[in-house]
């Protein structure tokens, strides 16, 4: 808001306006079509996080039942025997970027292979937990990726949701008001200058009424004194009366004659 009330007054307010108008509107358009493609990339990250969930859980239980029957059938010493001397597993993840979204992408997982100097698992229900804790390993790596992934991809369809919610509810508002009142004040400006060049040009129009008229009558008055010099002054004849702005009026001053005792 403080970038609008900043706004000058006149065009080039308003040519700044209707940019930021065009700008925010366009930013408007290009989130939502962002916001479309992270939500369909967010479902799809949770159904893999799902998938993998459920992969992960079903393959657990049958682990525990493997390796309960290897402690049955062995007892701790045989786990600890087959378990001496194997290095513990390794998950590479491989992050990638969507939509300007850094996220978990893959995951590599390196099973340790058994050395030749170690000892063999004493029964086969050793063997099958082994096998089968090595694919429940796999899936849990796989579904901390997803979960990771669809967390952040979740967080950054919030966050342009918010952004596109202010865009149009608060900021596109608040432009188009600026816009329409500085609009109207230019509107108001331009009538007011119109009004005043319009009086202008009437003065300026009587002016040269007003000489054009003093201008002929000084032509008439003149072309009729000299055309008509010596006109008789009889009681019949027409008397033109003298323009009174060119010639006036003698004043006739009458003497009193004195009485002498």
């Amino acid at each position: 808001m403080t970038g609008v009330r900043r706004t000058p007054l006149g065009r080039a307010g308003r040519l700044r306006l209707r940019h930021s108008l065009d700008v925010a509107e366009r930013g408007a358009d290009l989130l939502e079509q962002k916001l479309r493609v992270l939500r369909a990339e967010h479902e799809r990250l949770l159904s893999a996080e799902e998938q993998a969930a459920r992969e992960w859980h079903a393959l657990l239980p049958e682990a525990e039942i493997w390796l309960l029957r290897g402690l049955l059938l062995g007892g701790e010493q045989a786990l600890d025997s087959a378990a001496a001397g194997i290095e513990p597993a390794q998950a590479t993840v491989h992050w990638t970027t969507s939509m300007g979204v850094r996220h978990p992408g893959t995951v590599t997982l390196s099973l340790p292979t058994r050395p030749p100097t170690a000892a063999a698992p004493t029964n086969t229900a050793l063997v099958h937990a082994e096998e089968v804790y090595g694919r429940a390993v796999r899936a849990a790596a796989e579904h901390a990726a997803a979960h990771t992934a669809a967390e952040l991809m979740g967080a950054e369809v919030i966050s342009t949701r918010h952004r596109v919610r202010a865009l149009r509810r608060h900021w596109i508002p608040r432009l188009r008001e600026a816009l329409d009142r500085v609009g109207l004040a230019l509107e108001q400006s331009e009538h007011e200058d119109g009004v005043r060049r319009r009086w202008a040009g009437r003065a300026v129009m009587t002016v040269h009424w007003n000489a054009a008229w003093i201008s002929c009558s000084f032509a008439l008055c003149e072309t009729s004194r000299i055309s008509s010099p010596g006109r008789s002054r009889s009681a019949g004849s027409a008397r033109t009366r003298p323009s009174p702005r060119w010639r006036r009026p003698r004043r006739v001053r009458i003497r009193r004659r004195r009485r002498f005792p």
